[in-house]
C-alpha cells in the first residue's frame, strides 16, 4: 500500500524558515525570525553578523508564493545583504539574479549565491543594531515582540 503525503505550504516555509535560521547560526549570524521593519514589512528571518552586517532572508515556499510577493525590494533599506531562502524543489530559475540564494531544508541549507554587499549609512546601521538587540531580549524575556522600533 503506497502512502501519499501531502506538504503545505506552511509546513515548507517553517521547515526552510528552521533550515536557514540553522544555517546563519552555522555561518556566525544571530538570527532573529518575523521581524517587522520600520516599513511595516516582515522580514522572515533578520540576522545580525559578528562584525554588525545586518541580512535580510525572505523564505518562498513555492512558485505561488513568489509570485504574487513582489516587495523584496522593500527590505533592502535595513539591510547590508538580502537573499532568498527556497526548498531544494523550488524553480530556481525564476528568481532574480541580484539576491542572495540559500537552499535548505528543516535541518540546515547552503548557500548557492553569496548575497551582495549594500552598506547601510552608520545611522541606520546603529538604529537598528539597537532595535534588533531590543527585540531579541524582549524575545528572551518571555515577550512576543515583532516590531523593529528604531
Amino acid at each position: 500500500m503506497d502512502v501519499i503525503v501531502t506538504v503545505t505550504r506552511p509546513e515548507i516555509t517553517t521547515a526552510v524558515t528552521r533550515g536557514a535560521a540553522r544555517l546563519l547560526v552555522d555561518l556566525g549570524f544571530a538570527p532573529l525570525a518575523e521581524v517587522t521593519l520600520p516599513n511595516g514589512r516582515r522580514a522572515d528571518l533578520m540576522a545580525l553578523s559578528r562584525k554588525g552586517q545586518i541580512l535580510i532572508v525572505e523564505v518562498k515556499s513555492g512558485l505561488e508564493d513568489f509570485r504574487v510577493d513582489r516587495k523584496w525590494h522593500e527590505y533592502m533599506p535595513y539591510c547590508d545583504h538580502f537573499a532568498f531562502a527556497v526548498a531544494p524543489e523550488f524553480p530556481r530559475d525564476i528568481l532574480p539574479d541580484e539576491p542572495g540564494l540559500i537552499i535548505c531544508d528543516a535541518f540546515g541549507g547552503a548557500v548557492l549565491r553569496e548575497a551582495p554587499v549594500s552598506p547601510l549609512a552608520g545611522a541606520r546601521r546603529k538604529a537598528l543594531t539597537i532595535a534588533f538587540g531590543r527585540l531579541a531580549a524582549l524575545r528572551a524575556a518571555g515577550g512576543s515582540a515583532v516590531l523593529l522600533e528604531p
